[in-house]
């Protein structure tokens, strides 16, 4: 794709709602791993419940978004 229509893409891209981008944005890095792997999804699927499950009966150690970066920031060496 050349430049003017990769510029043209991103413009129109922008112009979309938040949900919109989110969608679009996992559906392009979903394209860019190949083939899924049902085990993978099976795996994550049950993953998420699990947490939920968690979640649910009071047992998941939870931490607030401020928590979350902060963590995160440490971890990426930006403490």
């Amino acid at each position: 794709m050349g430049s003017s229509a990769l510029e043209r893409v991103r413009a129109e891209a922008l112009n979309l709602s938040e949900s919109e981008r989110a969608e679009l944005a996992h559906n392009l890095v979903a394209s860019l791993g190949g083939p899924a792997d049902s085990d993978v999804e099976k795996a994550w699927d049950a993953e998420i419940l699990h947490r939920l499950s968690e979640i649910d009966s009071g047992t998941a150690n939870l931490i607030d978004r401020e928590e979350f970066r902060r963590r995160m920031r440490a971890r990426m060496g930006r403490a």
